[in-house]
């Protein structure tokens, strides 16, 4: 075996196997001949994947690895790291995708004669998507007016990049197409490099194993899959853009040929456009690997002329003489070190230097200065932007000149940080002095979902599009209490200059009026009663009893009931029922990484429990519910009705010394082992008995919960009538 061979850790051998990480310990206390570690730590080591492939398959626990579990985990234990090993399988999936003859040429044959091979027939697409390979004359060639890279960037901070589409079947080079007349002057280096046979080699069997994979999904869908994946795994190294706020972003810009996204990450708001051959699109990033796989993944997605740069926007802007129709942007929040020291004489404040503290307005007028007249910018800031004392005068300068049209505060949790309503900010160069010009604000945080749950999207959407859409053909928009108002600038130009919508936007008065309240009480009422008649009576024995006892995992084994975990990726359009929802009994409000991997969907009748948070909670699901993907830290129990009754079921695991005996703690949680649980053998019709008390008490439950949220909205109406004056304290 290779020194540099795909490793593997315990949770990915359980993920292979289908089965707990505490599995994994035992068979490795277990069996003398389980492989031994050959990396990692001693309390995180590594394996071999080969080797462990090998003892699965010969100890009966695996009879085929599933070939994209196979795939991700050589891609996870790649010896150079996955962000390098997805960035040499994007290179060939784009090769499969433009010239698949070739790769089935070059493939034939030993791994050492694929690695050989491969850099040449990766030159024929590389090249000619997205330029000739780097070189440091060539990067000097392109740099703007602010050299000096920022601490921790790459030497050569720009590195542009044109990648072309072209139809995949065609012949004829996209090379030959003529060069746009918005590309930057000075030469263009590629942010996508072809590796060396040398360093392809340790990533054979993970190409190899993606060309399979790319046979079945197709190209593109297997480098989102494995992108997805990526991401999932290290959600605290990238700050992700979600996809319905990128779409969000994308419609209020509108129809546009040439697109800049100056921050553009992994390029989802650019993968938002429909990528149509007559549009352009424009990215740079301060990060190698995040510009390296957006230009594969652009490349892959659609049909677009593309160019990207790698370097820090700021400092060494790209495309300084672009001006394009639309610029999207999610930039960096909080950053101090932007480059004010070195960029007080820069002719893009044209509406005032930004304060060391005010990165955010920045990016603004970055954005501002690469718009051609007319051209709109929308991008993602944090709500201190609209307010910080530091940046009223930018603020006031951008009102009485007619650039800043719209802020629209979103829910909480629509984007990272999920803990604050961020805001949309909608720019748009000025063709000419406005007069008496007006201001959107719209605040549409009514719309945020419960828990982690996530906004009401189709809510926001359509409450936004549309006061933006009537605002942009009239200048003004019909005013909608606690939602949106166009404010006249001149009420917006005080001492403060503060933007928040939230103070300059009516409240509501038909949701909290006292006909509303009237309303409430009413439903009170009726709720208290209905809980009043479903009070179960107890019924005591003097003894407990002493039934013969099994336990889920006996019963999975023997065909009783069949169990699913929650997954890690789905479709963005199927609701997903998160262990939030079942705690608190509300209906599905999760998301999951939109991806290929098939997600577990719900059947009424399935028992759903937690495994995080040491509750006794299970849910059985109902008509509602039933379709919907099932989240993370969910267990799912799929009983077969001939043998067991689901409420039976569902009511025996919520027992409270059932659960602490199959419970385990670490230092911070409690990890609830769902196949330790145990439940008597009853007989079916007995099973019913309980199943039909069980019922009963799920329906008090909810009861008293649905009581318990109109009473809080009946108290906060209350309060907020008697202060505003629509109650009278009589």
């Amino acid at each position: 075996m290779q020194d540099n061979a795909t490793e593997v850790t315990a949770a990915g051998i359980a993920r292979l196997a289908g089965v707990g990480r505490a599995a994994v310990s035992n068979w490795r206390r277990r069996h003398a001949d389980f492989p031994k570690p050959v990396g990692g730590t001693e309390t995180s080591p590594s394996f071999a994947l080969a080797e462990v492939e090998s003892w699965l398959r010969h100890q009966g626990k695996l009879a085929e690895v599933p070939l994209r579990e196979r795939v991700w985990q050589q891609l996870a234990g790649h010896p150079e790291g996955p962000v390098t090993a997805l960035a040499h399988a994007g290179c060939v999936l784009l090769l499969i995708h433009d010239r698949p003859t070739v790769w089935l040429e070059v493939s034939a044959g030993s791994d050492e004669r694929l690695a050989a091979m491969l850099p040449a027939a990766l030159e024929q697409v590389v090249t000619p998507r997205f330029g000739p390979a780097r070189s440091d004359r060539g990067v000097q060639g392109v740099q703007g007016v602010h050299a000096g890279p920022r601490a921790g960037a790459v030497p050569a901070v720009n590195r542009p990049v044109t990648v072309n589409y072209s139809d995949p079947a065609s012949a004829v080079p996209v090379a030959s197409r003529p060069p746009s007349s918005h590309t930057p002057s000075g030469s263009q280096a590629s942010a996508v490099h072809i590796p060396t046979g040398p360093q392809l080699l340790p990533s054979a069997p993970l190409l190899r194993g993606a060309a399979e994979l790319a046979a079945e999904l197709g190209a593109r869908q297997t480098f989102e899959f494995l992108l997805a994946r990526l991401l999932d795994a290290n959600p605290r190294q990238y700050t992700l853009t979600p996809t319905e706020l990128a779409r969000l972003m994308a419609d209020l810009a509108g129809p546009a040929r040439t697109v800049l996204d100056p921050a553009c990450g992994t390029g989802t708001l650019l993968r938002a456009l429909d990528g149509r051959p007559d549009q352009e699109l424009y990215a740079q990033d301060s990060a190698p690997e995040l510009a390296a796989l957006t230009a594969l993944r652009l490349a892959l997605h659609g049909r677009a002329v593309v160019h990207g740069a790698v370097g820090d926007t700021l400092r060494a802007d790209a495309y300084p003489q672009l001006r394009a129709d639309t610029v999207l942007c999610h930039p960096p929040f909080n950053e101090r070190n932007w480059g004010h020291d070195e960029l007080a004489y820069d002719p893009r404040w044209e509406y005032g230097f930004p304060a060391r503290a005010e990165s955010e307005l920045a990016w603004v007028q970055h954005a501002l200065a690469r718009l051609r007249d007319g051209g709109t910018a929308v991008l993602l800031m944090p709500p201190a932007t609209a307010s910080r004392r530091s940046g009223r005068r930018i603020r006031a300068d951008l009102l009485r000149r007619g650039a800043l049209r719209a802020v629209i505060a979103l829910p909480v949790g629509a984007a990272p940080p999920h803990n604050i309503p961020l805001h949309l900010w909608v720019l748009r160069r000025p063709e000419k002095a406005p007069g008496q010009p007006e201001v959107l604000l719209a605040d549409t945080g009514q719309f945020a979902g419960e828990g982690r749950g996530g906004p009401d999207w189709q809510a926001v959407r359509d409450a936004v599009l549309d006061a933006w859409r009537a605002y942009d053909r009239d200048g003004t928009v019909q005013e909608r209490p606690g939602l949106a108002r166009s404010v006249p600038v001149i009420e917006l130009l005080d001492d403060d200059v503060d933007l928040a919508p939230a103070r300059h936007l009516p409240p509501p008065t038909a949701a909290d009026g006292a006909e509303e309240l009237t309303d409430v009480r009413e439903r009170l009422g009726e709720t208290l009663r209905l809980t009043a008649g479903l009070t179960p009576p107890p019924a005591v024995t003097a003894q407990p009893a002493r039934w013969p006892l099994t336990t889920v995992g006996e019963l999975a084994r023997g065909g009783a009931l069949v169990m699913r975990t929650g997954g890690s990726g789905g479709h963005a359009r199927v609701p997903v029922l998160t262990d939030h929802d079942v705690l608190a009994g509300t209906d599905p409000s999760g998301t999951l990484p939109e991806s290929d991997e098939e997600a577990v969907l719900t059947r009424a009748g399935d028992v759903v429990v937690p495994v995080l948070g040491g509750g006794s909670v299970a849910r059985v699901i109902d008509d509602a519910t039933a379709g919907a993907a099932l989240g993370r830290n969910l267990v799912l129990l799929r009983p077969d009705h001939a043998a067991l009754d689901p409420w039976f079921l569902a009511g025996f695991l919520r027992g409270t010394a059932n659960n602490r005996q199959a419970s385990s703690y670490a230092s911070t949680a409690t990890r609830l082992d769902v196949r330790r649980l145990h439940l008597p053998r009853l007989p079916l019709e007995e099973q019913r008995r309980y199943g039909a008390r069980f019922r009963a008490l799920d329906e008090f439950e909810r009861a008293l919960r649905h009581a318990g949220r109109l009473g809080d909205q009946l108290v906060r109406g209350m309060y907020d009538g008697l202060t505003d004056g629509t109650v009278a304290p009589g």
